[in-house]
């Protein structure tokens, strides 16, 4: 048995703005676990960011997960490279973008950083739509999630 946790997350709205939904796979000693959520109104990078956060939260509020390694499968580059890359620059230039604009969902970064910076977390891009069983799953519970808010 696998001691890292295993995690697909996903995030998208219909319109963007729109309804939108988050959906998180957690994997962990044999054992999968699903959460998902969703606004009424929102963005297609704030829901993919939502699902970030909501992962790593589970992660960090589980003490049997404590000191363990994270993989994070995620099809968001935004969040990726965000979370990997693009924050030391944001937080370096007092949370401005390249061009001096202030950093969308800076709220938001600040909880993800806060909680990757507490864990040992590897963060992998997947390719969306492409039949990979965990992240379909996450984006059908994100279409559920999505149908809710919509008449």
């Amino acid at each position: 048995m696998s001691d890292e946790i295993i995690i697909h997350t996903d995030g998208g709205c219909s319109g963007n703005p729109g309804p939108g939904g988050w959906a998180i796979v957690v994997e962990a000693d044999g054992v999968k676990k699903q959460l998902s959520g969703g606004d009424a109104m929102t963005t297609n990078n704030k829901m993919e960011l939502t699902a970030a956060i909501n992962a790593l939260s589970v992660v960090k509020n589980t003490p049997s997960f404590a000191g363990r390694k994270v993989i994070v499968h995620i099809d968001s580059q935004y969040v990726k490279n965000g979370i990997t890359v693009w924050i030391k620059g944001w937080k370096a230039k007092g949370w401005k973008t390249a061009d001096k604009k202030p950093v969308k969902n800076q709220e938001l970064w600040g909880v993800l950083d806060e909680l990757n910076s507490s864990l040992d977390v590897d963060w992998v891009w997947v390719k969306g739509h492409a039949g990979e069983e965990d992240n379909e799953l996450c984006d059908s519970l994100c279409q559920m999630e999505i149908k809710k808010f919509q008449k």
